[in-house]
């Protein structure tokens, strides 16, 4: 069984995605989306983290990334960012959503190093405008982001527009397309369900 299978297969079981074409979730943004993610579940599951992190170590080094410090996203990529840099004996700083509105005011927290090879660590990459964002705010205090690795990437079409305009590359372990494809061999999804929510996917006007 390939990586992103199992992390597939650990997504579903443990009910951090659901595929739900003929009763979709409504998300906050107000869109009707045949799936859900709360990938945050996993870090309660010792053994599923210790493969999740293992996978993403493999993927620095089959990408030959060569990261002088990872970087997380607050909150949701920094469980995953402090793991991942333990694996690798580097250090970690992570990123937040706005800066702090007191003492230093900090977008960043973590020891900043100029000129840095960071690699950035998201539990889920959507549109990409949050990652972007934090690449923003590492790039503005001169580190050189290589990539923005993901545990889980819908595959959105506008995501890799914004990617590609970056010139960031996204790298996830899994897509909405492996998810796909390993829950129509298990039975658990028809395929014509999952051609509805690839068509959703494909046609979903965000606001």
């Amino acid at each position: 069984m390939s990586a992103a299978a199992r992390i597939a297969e650990s997504l579903l079981k443990e009910k951090a995605v659901f595929l739900r074409p003929e009763e979709p979730f409504t998300w906050a943004s107000g869109i009707k989306s045949p799936i859900y993610c709360d990938n945050r579940l996993l870090i309660s599951r010792p053994d599923v983290r210790r493969f999740i992190t293992e996978s993403f170590k493999n993927m620095v080094i089959q990408e030959d990334l060569k990261p002088d410090v990872i970087a997380g996203t607050a909150t949701a990529g920094i469980p995953w960012a402090a793991w991942l840099a333990d694996a690798l004996n580097l250090p970690m700083v992570y990123v937040r959503s706005s800066a702090k509105d007191h003492g230093r005011k900090n977008l960043i927290e973590g020891q900043v190093t100029p000129g840095a090879r960071t690699l950035l660590v998201e539990d889920l990459i959507s549109t990409g405008k949050s990652s972007l964002a934090a690449v923003d705010a590492l790039e503005a205090e001169n580190m050189k982001v290589l990539a923005v690795v993901g545990l889980f990437h819908y595959n959105f079409p506008q995501a890799h527009e914004v990617f590609q305009k970056r010139n960031v590359r996204a790298l996830p372990l899994c897509t909405l397309d492996d998810m796909l494809t390993w829950a129509v061999q298990q039975g658990s999804l028809r395929p014509a369900q999952a051609e509805d929510i690839k068509s959703w996917r494909q046609n979903v006007v965000f606001p």
